[in-house]
């Protein structure tokens, strides 16, 4: 019995991921469709809306390109692939009809990998991964900015840059904000030693490091599943798949790692000299990450803007699932910039995308990306005070011309829709204030009635079909969806779903919204399959995660219903870490205290931290360190597998697009 319940315990204490761990599964077979007469007219009319003539952004991609990786892929210690540039190659010429021509020239822009000269002393690794590596040439090494998230990207990174322009030691790391494309591949650049001693400073903003780890844990489940839909993890890369995801190509699946920081920065300006290079840094928290910073390089006259500036329209509330982002504050830190650098800089280049250079350009291109989530905030609440419900507000915010037109502000990652949307949360909540909308039903019971009303689901599926053919798409799906949650055995109905969001999806702009549809439609067509997504749960991940965030986690973890009326009491003792809590299940949850021992608790587990850790990254069996006496427990046993028993396990692949 001891060794249920243990096993149970401790996977109940595994951290949930950003991501899912890799799963794999045979597919069946479905027929993709081209592309309508709609949706061909749609497309078309978006080559006649933006001034595809400009190609200041491809010669700006290109600018200073050294070398490539012949291979066209990065491998991985088993010899498989953990990234792959060549996957890509499909993105030349002319848009297809099955994409959006916005889309689809981000996509090519995304995908233009390499080496690549920013200016002398400054270098970029772009598309070997979802995110930018930079090197910045110091007195004795390398300042590595961003090592991605894997360790075989950055390490092969480095290596290029060794072969191709310095053979240098890595003299230092910067990390820029706590998501995890710009950490993961870390010990993939400095090495244990490097760590150790202290040698390589890594310098990252305040609150880095447990806004890291503890990214994604409480909502982790959910999250992760919406992930591989939003990533295209589900889709094959091609003109009637996924183009990558508009702020970047795709995540690498490699080691993911990740090191505590030894400088922090916390206030604007914090002025250090890095290996001689003089670097003036912005702490920009609570805008496109919890915890972010930017700096600026006096010698270069060259600003590296993190995430808060891109090329394209950044989330203000992410699809995958998070907090809501001020866009407020995002544009504020922006005119921050604007206000202490604008009339010097000649070099602005990021964590995603390609450079720009000259100084009129930046501080324009600066300006846009401000006015974006300016005009998006202000316009939002403007409306909402009009008395427009969020729904009303998304419909209406339209960015004005001169922001719209610019390539850098369009919605390849973000949307105005979904971004407005975010910020009427941010002030408002989910709750339009019409009380018909305060207690709806839920999509099942919705959708009967729905079909009811309307005369049964034939009748829905015959308007739907005219609908369809005359490029309703938006209301067809809202249609559908009632069928399929009233019937989800009715394939007829999923099947015109199917085709209705595949239309969608050829139309999106945002790389976001086209992995959605697409994703979304393959489910209708084949069913919930598990596909191979990416995983950053690693030693270093699980290593870290306190104590206070597995036990809150737990909290999650316990089914609240059932665990009403139950009264339990533990103690918990991990003399590895001089670590002691209390776990008490009353009022159907779970409550502890850190530092606290309860005379008088139903049972005791006693474990050091380094046996949780080495169980949960299997590297024994809880079989076997109960056997070695690394794991014990002393009371009433039958009370701890009464309170494992209360703990939920989530299913990661869970219906997304059926009841």
């Amino acid at each position: 019995m001891k060794r249920s319940i243990l096993s149970t315990i401790i996977a109940s204490l595994i951290a949930a991921s950003p991501v899912h761990a890799i799963m794999s599964s045979s597919a069946t077979d479905y027929e993709v469709k081209s592309a309508t007469a709609i949706t061909t007219t749609v497309n078309a009319d978006v080559k006649k809306s933006l001034p595809f003539s400009d190609t200041s952004d491809f010669v700006d991609a290109n600018r200073g390109f050294i070398a490539d990786l012949a291979s066209g892929e990065i491998l991985g210690s088993n010899g498989k692939p953990v990234y792959s540039m060549s996957s890509f190659n499909f993105l030349e010429g002319q848009a297809p009809d099955t994409t959006n021509p916005s889309l689809w020239r981000q996509s090519i822009l995304n995908a233009t990998s390499g080496l690549f000269e920013v200016t002398e002393g400054i270098y970029q690794v772009r598309a070997w991964d979802l995110a930018n590596i930079s090197f910045i040439r110091g007195d004795s090494g390398w300042i590595i900015v961003d090592p991605l998230l894997s360790t075989e990207t950055a390490s092969a990174a480095l290596e290029l840059v060794r072969e191709k322009v310095e053979d240098l030691p890595v003299s230092a790391v910067i990390l820029t904000h706590s998501h995890g494309d710009h950490f993961g591949g870390v010990r993939g650049v400095i090495s244990e030693e490097d760590i150790e001693s202290g040698k390589v400073p890594v310098i990252a903003p305040d609150h880095f490091f447990e806004e890291s780890v503890n990214e994604h844990l409480m909502a982790g489940n959910q999250m992760s599943r919406r992930a591989s839909y939003m990533y295209g993890n589900l889709l094959e890369k091609s003109p009637t798949g996924t183009l990558g995801s508009g702020l970047g190509t795709t995540t690498s699946s490699g080691e993911f790692t990740i090191v505590k920081p030894t400088v922090e920065i916390g206030h604007t300006p914090t002025h250090l000299n890095i290996d001689g290079v003089e670097m003036e840094f912005m702490y920009t928290p609570g805008a496109e990450a919890p915890a972010e910073l930017m700096f600026y390089l006096p010698e270069f006259n060259a600003l590296m803007q993190a995430e808060e500036i891109n090329k394209t329209m950044h989330n203000l509330y992410t699809l995958r699932g998070a907090q809501v982002r001020s866009g407020l504050d995002w544009s504020k830190y922006i005119q921050q910039t604007i206000e202490n650098y604008g009339d010097e800089v000649e070099i602005s280049f990021g964590s995603h995308h390609w450079p720009t250079w000259g100084n009129e350009r930046i501080v324009d291109y600066w300006e846009g990306q401000r006015d974006t989530y300016r005009y998006i905030h202000d316009e939002t609440l403007r409306l909402a005070n009009h008395g427009m419900t969020m729904l009303e507000v998304a419909e209406s915010v339209k960015l004005p011309e001169s922001l719209s037109s610019g390539f850098a502000n369009r919605g390849y990652y973000g949307s105005v829709s979904h971004n407005a949307k975010a910020q009427y949360q941010l002030y408002y909540g989910w709750f339009s204030g019409n009380p018909a909308e305060l207690n709806e039903l839920p999509p099942v019971e919705e959708g009967q009635k729905f079909i009811e009303y309307m005369g049964g689901s034939d009748n829905i599926l015959e308007k739907a079909r005219a609908d369809f053919i005359d490029g309703e798409y938006r209301w067809v799906a809202t249609a559908l969806n009632h069928v399929v949650f009233a019937e989800p055995d009715n394939q007829e109905a999923k099947n015109l779903l199917a085709d209705t969001l595949e239309q969608m999806g050829y139309q999106a702009e945002s790389g976001p919204w086209r992995n959605f549809y697409l994703s979304g439609a393959k489910e209708l067509r084949q069913g919930v399959m598990a596909v191979a997504t990416p995983s950053t749960t690693s030693p270093d991940i699980v290593k870290n995660l306190n104590l206070e965030t597995y036990l809150d986690y737990l909290g999650v973890r316990l089914n609240h219903p059932e665990a009403a009326g139950k009264e339990l009491s533990f103690n918990v003792v991990m003399p590895d870490i001089n670590q002691q809590f209390t776990l008490n299940v009353e009022n159907g949850v779970l409550n502890y205290t850190m530092n606290k021992q309860m005379d008088h608790p139903q049972a005791t587990i006693r474990l050091d931290r380094s046996t949780l850790d080495a169980i949960n990254l299997q590297q024994t069996k809880v079989a076997d360190a109960i056997d070695a006496g690394d794991v014990k427990i002393f009371g009433d046993q039958d009370k701890v597998n009464q309170f494992i028993s209360l703990l939920d396990v989530f299913p990661f692949w869970f219906n997304i697009v059926t009841p």
